[in-house]
């Protein structure tokens, strides 16, 4: 199954939120800037739109928690490794 959902960032206001895979733009909810989905970042990719959404909030919040302004390479792929871990378990 392929997944049908990207965790994205937006360029100006640096919103996390979520895309169906196959949209080319989305505009920000929060500044209302066009995102252009093939020009940002993909943090992950996920198969419902709930986790997309749970991802998002989280990220918010390890963010604020930490005073980090992004993910770092190595946080990136740690996020990729526990939902990939977390799909093996649901199978």
């Amino acid at each position: 199954m392929s997944a049908g959902y990207l965790v994205i960032r937006c360029g100006g206001c640096k919103t996390f939120t979520y895309v169906d895979r196959f949209q080319e733009w989305k505009l920000c909810p929060v500044c209302g800037a066009t995102i252009d989905i093939q020009r940002v970042g993909h943090y992950i990719e996920v198969e419902d739109f709930r986790v997309a959404e749970n991802i998002v909030a989280q990220l918010e919040q390890h963010l604020h928690k930490t005073r980090k302004k992004d993910l770092s390479h190595d946080e990136r792929e740690q996020l990729r490794a526990q939902y990939t871990e977390w799909i093996r378990g649901q199978i």
